[in-house]
């Protein structure tokens, strides 16, 4: 039985494209019209011109913005994971540290920051741990919430079996949670960019964000934009890459309901 979930390819992509374009035309042609000035609103075209001439220097500081992006991505998530997984064998550990987690979302990121750079000094791994600290708990609370999502009917199947509650989580457990885990991994992915940005406004010599505190300070307008497009770009790309190893290691995730019903009716 072959069950798969159709995308609407160009059906799909084609709005966003379309609507794009029709901002992007009319923001060029209200800045042409209306004569603003360059540096309060540019248009769209000379943001381009912009980011042709200014593209080494924009791929020179897109490289250390990246890497402290990854890496930090790379260590919230994996940190994420390991206590979902420590909070939900746990009932006493989830009791104890959840209320406190969803606390420190309290706290804004750009407050706790400077503390970092005063512990860690200006290298990269303040940054890392910034975007570790950025990207950490929408994937805890997402991972978390698909561990207690489990199917309980073969939960109880499995114990009237004799399995135990590592091979329950292995086998039940833990495959129902990695849609939710990828999800939460997508959100993470679109802050890591901008996590990375934000650690570089405290203190770096190198990174898109110090190339558009550079470009603020000069009134570079199309600077700016320059530094947003790209840290835009950046974000949706980490967005896809997630969305397509998702798709290839949760197929069943994509599955059309309507179609698995008719296929199985078929059988």
């Amino acid at each position: 039985m072959k069950v798969g979930h159709k995308d609407g390819g160009w059906r799909s992509v084609l709005p966003p494209m379309v609507t794009v374009l029709l901002f992007l035309l009319l923001w060029e042609a209200g800045v042409r019209w209306f004569r603003v000035e360059k540096w309060l609103l540019p248009a769209p075209s000379d943001i381009g011109q912009a980011f042709w001439k200014s593209r080494e220097l924009v791929l020179r500081h897109t490289g250390p913005t990246l890497e402290e992006a990854l890496l930090g991505l790379g260590t919230g998530i994996g940190a994420a994971l390991l206590l979902a997984v420590l909070l939900e064998l746990s009932s006493w550990l989830r009791r104890g540290v959840y209320p406190l987690l969803i606390g420190t979302q309290t706290v804004p990121i750009i407050a706790v920051a400077p503390l970092f750079i005063v512990w860690f000094g200006y290298g990269l791994l303040p940054k890392v741990l910034i975007v570790a600290l950025v990207t950490f708990f929408p994937v805890v609370v997402s991972t978390l919430d698909g561990l207690r999502s489990a199917d309980s009917d073969m939960i109880r199947l499995l114990r009237s079996m004799g399995a135990g509650k590592w091979r329950i989580f292995r086998m039940v457990r833990f495959p129902s949670a990695l849609p939710y885990f990828f999800s939460g991994v997508k959100i993470a992915a679109t802050y890591g960019v901008l996590g990375a940005v934000i650690a570089e406004w405290l203190g770096a010599s190198e990174g898109l964000g110090v190339f558009l505190i550079r470009a603020q300070n000069s009134f570079a307008a199309d600077q700016v934009f320059v530094a947003i497009g790209v840290i835009t770009c950046w974000s949706l790309l980490l967005f896809g890459l997630i969305q397509f190893l998702s798709r290839m290691l949760t197929p069943w995730a994509y599955l059309n309901p309507e179609t698995v019903y008719k296929e199985r009716k078929k059988v």
